[in-house]
């Protein structure tokens, strides 16, 4: 049976940090095969309480915390893979919280040769209570605002471009290298990128499954969709062949709007046209949130469209001009 190690980036997680460690605790692989190992930016709350409690309470699961001051994901990835010992690396988030059989079925997966990074879907959860964080959540989930990304919402096993929570083994590292220390988000997209161009494979199985709880407020959820926009620009320097309709339409969206309302100051045409764009816009996504009786998810949907597509524009014109840091 293959050792395990569960690799785990975290910030200021205070408040799912403990459910992410009960769900691991609890999961059907043996205890004894398990460790995890925890690249902590140095959180300012009670994370690093939360977790030392943990350890108390469950000497039995090996956990470990690791300083990651840079206080960036690949960064802390790549730390505590180098620290791993496990055979196998299991990449989660400290806002997550794997089903049970997780750890078994990704071993299975891996063992069975379907792919090289093995992956499931996301059962995306409220990050907070109330409306907001509910339609934050509907909205992570809804085609309309993550279009094909199937780890939200598939249904039957298949390779895909990527997964979020990857499973690998660790030759694979040796293979094609860590997680790229210069992307600040699409890491994952990126490590699976170079998977695929080496011939691998990325499998998907909607019978491995993992809570995800969104973002809890629209401020935070444009940040991330900013982000998220921001650095898939750069990726797509790189490799502009995985571009997706989903991700091409956004941008193209803002351009529009932005385009219509200089336009319409020198004619009414321009300025109807954008009236009638963001009516029917705003009409579907209105549709879809009567069908789903969440009424918060149009302004949800829309803000992750806008701030997705300026932060990849506001990337874009960044490399025109040579301007390529962000904060």
């Amino acid at each position: 049976m293959p050792t395990v190690s569960i690799i785990i980036p975290c910030l200021n997680e205070e408040k799912t940090i403990r459910i992410l460690l009960d769900a691991i605790l609890a999961q059907t692989y043996p205890t004894a095969e398990m460790e995890v190992i925890i690249a902590d930016g140095l959180s300012e709350d009670d994370t690093r309480a939360e977790i030392f409690s943990f350890k108390e309470e469950n000497p039995n699961l090996d956990v470990r915390v690791m300083d990651s001051p840079e206080r960036k994901i690949p960064v802390g990835l790549n730390l505590a893979i180098n620290a791993a010992r496990g055979e196998i690396i299991i990449r989660l988030d400290a806002h997550s919280a794997p089903a049970p059989d997780y750890v078994e079925k990704c071993v299975e997966a891996l063992d069975a040769g379907l792919g090289d990074n093995v992956g499931g879907v996301w059962d995306i959860r409220p990050g907070a209570e109330g409306w907001v964080a509910a339609s934050i959540a509907a909205a992570a989930a809804h085609p309309l605002g993550v279009g094909d990304a199937l780890y939200r919402h598939a249904t039957q096993a298949q390779i895909v471009d990527t997964v979020p929570f990857g499973a690998f083994r660790r030759e694979l590292v040796e293979r094609i290298g860590l997680f790229d220390e210069s992307l600040l988000a699409n890491e994952d997209y990126e490590f699976n990128t170079r998977i695929r161009k080496s011939g691998g494979r990325i499998w998907l199985d909607p019978a491995i499954q993992s809570i995800y709880f969104a973002r809890p407020t629209f401020s935070k959820l444009a940040k991330q969709y900013f982000n998220y926009g921001y650095w898939k620009w750069k990726m797509l320097r790189r490799y502009p062949d995985t571009l997706r309709w989903r991700q091409f339409l956004p941008p193209v969206f803002v351009l529009s709007i932005l385009g219509l309302l200089v336009f319409g100051f020198f004619s009414p045409l321009f300025s109807f046209l954008l009236g009638l764009e963001l009516l029917v816009y705003f009409l579907i996504l209105f549709l879809a949130a009567l069908k789903k009786k969440t009424f918060g998810l149009p302004f949800a949907i829309a803000l992750m469209h806008i701030s997705w597509g300026t932060g990849l524009l506001w990337s874009a014109i960044g490399s025109l001009f040579k301007v390529e840091k962000y904060g």
